[in-house]
């Protein structure tokens, strides 16, 4: 136990620029029992964004700056020098690379317990690099000896591991949690958004929100909007994510080729979605691969109802609130799309308002917090 009796968690990660694992992160930071825990975050490479929200949590975030993808012993040793000068009771890892130097670092040179957290999924693993598949192999080989406990965020990504060779005994699965006071329903976000865009107050608006990226296959969405213009052609599109922009030849050729660029709004970055959220009529995944997908429930929090493609846990998270797809099939997935904006406006109203009912049940972010210092806890306690 730490001296001021809090108990000390120590998180290693790779890095701290924005993606899933970095941003669960910091919701379990900002919602932690401060009276209790005291936390502490080092990154592996370098402090990104969310290392720069995080220190204004006041906690504490220091980088190895470890190049990207090369081993780096100076780096190991200066971490168990870390370690080791103001040990933590619990080490804390997310993702391959600090499961693994931090289940080495931690558990076997400072004989400090720690907990592994699985984020990616089945075809992420083929879209690594050969040092982090190696990387890979290689917990799935000391997955029984170094951490005491493995957290996975979904059930795929629990089964893909265990095949893998994980130690399926150590796997408990702890989803992502939802800021269900940041996102939530909100009637003037829906008229701004309608503002800014430039379309009457009556738009229906479809939205989808991810990084341009082949896994999460926008052409998919792009064909089917085109297939849902020709008997629905007031309906607009709002697509945003790291790379959605109108200098992205790939997704405008993509676009030209379905003669609806007018219903088309790429915006780009955006660090206000829950108001994108809460403006929209349907949000939509249309992945072929995915973990724990957290735009579902950012959106289902914001009652806004789903169409999303069967990968990873969407079908969990979704339950009967919205309509799940194949893969890779426009076809379907423009129908997912018909069928809820045809509906009666309060069966939509519904669905949008159980969509909210089962985040709150399932995965409020306070009690996944809660779950995360109940597992802390018993792995102390014995």
């Amino acid at each position: 136990m730490a001296r001021n009796n809090k108990i000390k968690i120590t998180h290693i990660i790779n890095g701290l620029s924005t993606g899933g694992a970095e941003t669960m992160l910091l919701k379990l930071l900002s919602h932690m029992n401060r009276e209790k825990y005291e936390a502490e975050v080092i990154a592996l490479t370098t402090i990104g964004a969310v290392g720069e929200r995080i220190r204004k949590l006041d906690i504490s975030v220091r980088a190895l700056e470890m190049p990207r993808g090369i081993p780096d012993v100076r780096g190991v040793m200066r971490l168990s020098q870390w370690l080791h000068s103001h040990p933590p009771d619990l080490v804390q890892t997310w993702m391959y690379h600090a499961d693994l130097v931090g289940g080495i670092v931690g558990r076997v040179i400072n004989h400090i317990p720690t907990v592994w957290n699985l984020r990616g999924g089945e075809l992420d693993y083929f879209s690594h690099n050969k040092l982090t598949l190696l990387t890979i192999k290689s917990c799935a080989f000391l997955s029984s000896r170094l951490p005491k406990q493995i957290i996975s965020c979904s059930t795929v990504g629990k089964g893909f591991h265990v095949r893998l060779g994980y130690d399926s005994q150590k796997i408990e699965i702890i989803p992502n949690g939802f800021d269900l006071l940041k996102f939530q329903p909100d009637e003037v976000s829906r008229v701004a958004l309608r503002q800014e865009l430039g379309v009457p107050s009556n738009t229906s608006l479809i939205g989808l929100v991810a990084r341009f990226d082949p896994l999460k296959d926008h052409q998919n969405f792009i064909e089917a909007v085109g297939i849902l213009h020709k008997s629905l052609p007031d309906v607009h599109f709002v697509l945003c994510g790291d790379g959605i922009d109108s200098t992205n030849e790939e997704l405008s050729r993509w676009i030209a080729a379905i003669n609806a660029t007018e219903k088309i709004h790429l915006m780009g970055r955006r660090e206000d979605l829950p108001r994108i959220n809460a403006g929209l009529d349907l949000a939509t995944l249309t992945s072929f691969s995915e973990g724990f997908p957290n735009v579902l429930g950012e959106a289902m929090a914001c009652g806004i109802p789903c169409v999303a493609t069967d990968v990873g846990d969407a079908s969990i998270i979704i339950g009967d609130t919205g309509i799940i797809v194949p893969p890779k099939n426009p076809q379907t997935l423009a129908a997912g799309w018909l069928e809820i904006l045809s509906m009666e406006p309060e069966k939509k109203a519904q669905l949008g308002l159980a969509a909210r009912r089962r985040i709150e049940e399932n995965f409020s972010l306070p009690a996944i917090v809660a779950r995360y210092e109940k597992l802390y806890e018993k792995i102390l306690e014995n």
